[in-house]
């Protein structure tokens, strides 16, 4: 059953193939002369160096706005506020004339985006929203609530939960609550998974499902590997079966699974993921991560390479939502890329036919 339930959701997600992104093309590619005549320093401010994803996001965006014709000026935060602040704060003296940000914190960036707005610099919001400012132009990123709404899906489908008598044992561990897109992708899971909780067909055994308490501060691999230890060792050590882990991206993955190494002895649960990291990549094909959502960032950058182009033209930007993303003063207008899943069967033409990571990388 498991086995033909799986292969229904391969065949699903491969109808997309490697479109998975925005417009239909994974590898990247430039935007042509456009960027090149326009010329001009962008300033791209990326969270930090920690986790995989924001390395690869920093280098692509990098590479492609240089072949397109733009110096780029890309700074490094550390998961620091306040340096994130100086670097935006300096991006907008010196010059620069377009910003693209991607926050620690998207309501804690006022000052800066203050002084780029007053400057007339565009700015737009990458892969996470700027809260509480009417500064941001624009909004570039996947679309969040499907990632959550697809790890639900790929929940339910795999524990065939329409039909099998349950009940099954999830827990939930989701990111930081001060990332927008914790909270989307928190709610799209939680909206295919909440009528089985209900109907008492998915058991949380800890109690712990509200998003704070279930938020992992800076997405720490660490933190979740100590709540989900406290979690195995207060309602699991007696033998409890854990069915299933909800994990919105990754790292939290990642500390649910190093905790499930260290104190775990039970069948392996169901565990969901997000960014394909190598790491994570390579538990799946060990058998110790079920999926993860593969958000293309080469197809991400390229989107905001074209919106950077389209300013720099004096052109208005295409986008494909003008109605989801409210930051508490305005409505941003977003182009949302569409993710897909990775799993053990489809990550080779994901992942390495793409050429977005090579084979002895997963090695």
């Amino acid at each position: 059953m498991k086995k033909k339930l799986l292969s229904a959701i391969l065949a699903a997600s491969m109808t997309l193939g490697l479109l998975a992104g925005c417009g239909g093309a994974a590898a990247p590619a430039s935007s042509g002369n456009a960027g090149g005549s326009a010329g001009g320093k962008i300033g791209v401010a990326m969270p930090t160096k920690d986790l995989q994803r924001w390395n690869q996001d920093g280098d692509n965006m990098k590479k492609q706005l240089e072949a397109a014709g733009f110096e780029v000026d890309l700074q490094y935060a550390n998961n620091d506020v306040a340096t994130q602040v100086s670097q935006i704060e300096n991006m907008v003296s010196s010059g620069d004339k377009v910003l693209v940000i991607a926050s620690i914190d998207g309501s804690s960036l006022g000052t800066a985006l203050a002084a780029a707005k007053e400057k007339g610099i565009p700015v737009i919001a990458y892969d996470r929203l700027l809260m509480q400012t009417d500064a941001v132009s624009y909004y570039a990123t996947f679309d969040n609530y499907m990632v959550g709404t697809k790890q639900g899906e790929y929940i339910r489908d795999t524990l065939d939960l329409d039909n099998a008598a349950g009940p099954f044992n999830l827990e939930v561990f989701t990111g930081d609550p001060g990332d927008n897109n914790a909270q989307f992708f928190y709610n799209g899971a939680m909206d295919i998974l909440n009528p089985y909780i209900d109907a008492g067909k998915l058991v949380i055994q800890s109690g712990q499902k509200d998003f704070a308490t279930v938020a992992t501060a800076n997405w720490s691999t660490e933190e979740a590997q100590k709540r989900m230890e406290n979690i195995i060792s207060s309602f699991y050590a007696d033998g409890t079966p854990i069915d299933v882990v909800l994990c919105s991206n990754d790292s939290t993955a990642m500390g649910v699974e190093n905790a499930l190494d260290s104190a775990y002895s039970g069948a392996w649960p169901i565990i969901t993921g997000q960014d394909c990291d190598i790491a994570n990549v390579k538990n799946m094909i060990a058998g110790k991560q079920s999926m993860s959502i593969f958000k293309d960032t080469r197809s991400l950058a390229k989107q905001v390479v074209e919106m950077v182009t389209d300013i720099m033209n004096g052109k208005e930007p295409v986008v494909n939502d003008t109605s989801t993303y409210n930051n508490g003063v305005k409505t941003v207008p977003s182009f949302l890329c569409e993710p897909v899943f990775a799993d053990i069967n489809n990550y080779k033409e994901l992942l390495i036919d793409s050429g977005y990571y090579t084979e002895d990388q997963l090695k």
